[in-house]
């Protein structure tokens, strides 16, 4: 059995449509559906994915009174010891454009060569009731950062992150094809599996 109504915790609009696209069998809300123009932040300070991705899904569970789907994501490049990680929104700024963020990064890696570029999209979802019950998962893609921005599509990183097993930036690839391979996909998939698992049984 899964939730009637699940909670997505972001205020990033590309975020929620992407979780309600890759999971269109729940029935989801967001925000600012639940709680118009007076959202609360919940504070990021977790030093990892899965710590900031609970903290969310406790916090607005708990307001809400709804089943609460967090994530927390992210990019972490080798030749920048895993950086900017867990810190990827914040990154120079957290109203700082991704554009100028992107440019930054490619600045930084700009003689780098292909073999030490790897990179990879993080993602922990974690699912949370009013009553309690935390479930969490995670998921990865890896890939390379790229030599120029390439493609139009996604969001954040997406334009300089090169998947090796799709050929293309995450800005190029349709967002169909996205949607089914990202680690947000995964972790979102995983975590599918386990709101049906802590969910309990419907009564006949």
């Amino acid at each position: 059995m899964t939730p009637s109504r699940l909670l997505i915790a972001t205020t990033n609009p590309h975020k929620a449509e992407e979780i309600a696209a890759i999971l269109p069998q729940l029935e989801t809300v967001t925000l600012s559906e639940v709680f118009g123009d007076r959202i609360e932040t919940c504070p990021e300070d977790g030093d990892t994915f899965e710590a900031n991705a609970r903290k969310k899904a406790v916090f607005y569970a708990e307001r809400s009174g709804l089943p609460t789907l967090a994530d927390d994501s992210g990019i972490e490049v080798d030749a920048l010891d895993g950086k900017p990680g867990v810190h990827s929104a914040r990154w120079h700024g957290e109203t700082t454009p991704y554009p100028v963020k992107n440019a930054h990064l490619l600045d930084l890696l700009r003689d780098v060569p292909d073999e030490r570029r790897a990179a990879r999209f993080v993602c922990v979802a974690a699912y949370a009731t009013p009553g309690g019950v935390v479930e969490s998962a995670r998921g990865t893609h890896e890939g390379r950062i790229a030599h120029e921005i390439r493609g139009i599509g996604g969001f954040g990183y997406d334009p300089v992150f090169f998947s090796v097993s799709e050929g293309a930036t995450f800005a190029e690839i349709p967002a169909e094809r996205k949607n089914q391979v990202s680690h947000r996909a995964r972790a979102m998939q995983a975590i599918a599996a386990r709101i049906r698992a802590a969910s309990p049984p419907s009564t006949p």
